[in-house]
């Protein structure tokens, strides 16, 4: 494979901002609409694959991966949690996924607060800019080590086991980046079970605690 074509790839991830999403509440359909004529392009098959279903999104408010809709509609907060989910699916577990956006929802999702969930995509999403150009550069240098590789073997292997070896680097990339995102949210869960069990421990002593005469 040529780099201009894994360029192709970094050239397909599209940023959302928060300004190009409707500011009115959308229905089922006209939230797939929006996210398929956004993100299709990011998708394996751009031609087949669906961005996000009905399904999809009644099983992620089902597993607790955003909140029900009102009256059937979505707010912007929702589209945000869902373009997330959308980067998150393809490497993270439901259960990983629900950890790192139960916080987000419970504590942001409101848009009356100036610390809130759009503030919050905004100032996340703004680093990809510059993320990409690192990937880039990476990339690059992964591409060329894999160049350089079975100088000794005939040309026709030579091609294929080159390909091979530029899979297995990023492979390796992304095997050990996932194993890290995986402790960080293992160290999350610890975290929020310690402190619901301290919560719990007080409420109990407040409740056996005698009451002054």
């Amino acid at each position: 494979m040529e780099i201009d074509e894994l360029w192709k790839v970094l050239d397909n991830y599209k940023y959302i901002k928060v300004e190009d999403i409707p500011n009115i509440d959308l229905y089922m359909d006209q939230v797939t609409t929006f996210m398929d004529k956004r993100l299709r392009s990011a998708t394996r098959n751009p031609g087949e694959d669906k961005v996000l279903t009905k399904t999809m999104i009644n099983n992620y408010a089902k597993n607790n991966l955003l909140p029900s809709p009102e009256k059937k509609k979505y707010s912007k907060e929702h589209m945000l949690l869902l373009i997330f989910i959308f980067y998150f699916k393809n490497i993270l577990s439901i259960s990983d996924i629900q950890t790192l956006l139960q916080p987000m929802t419970e504590k942001y999702f409101k848009d009356d607060e100036s610390f809130n969930l759009r503030y919050i995509y905004t100032e996340v999403f703004s680093l990809s800019k510059p993320e990409i150009e690192s990937i880039r550069k990476d990339v690059k240098e992964k591409y060329d080590m894999a160049g350089n590789t079975f100088k000794d073997v005939p040309e026709g292997d030579r091609e294929f086991l080159q390909q091979f070896s530029l899979i297995c680097l990023l492979a390796c990339d992304v095997f050990i980046k996932k194993a890290m995102i995986e402790s960080m949210i293992d160290d999350m869960r610890k975290q929020e079970e310690t402190q619901k069990h301290g919560n719990e421990k007080k409420e109990a002593k407040t409740k056996n605690k005698p009451e002054k005469d």
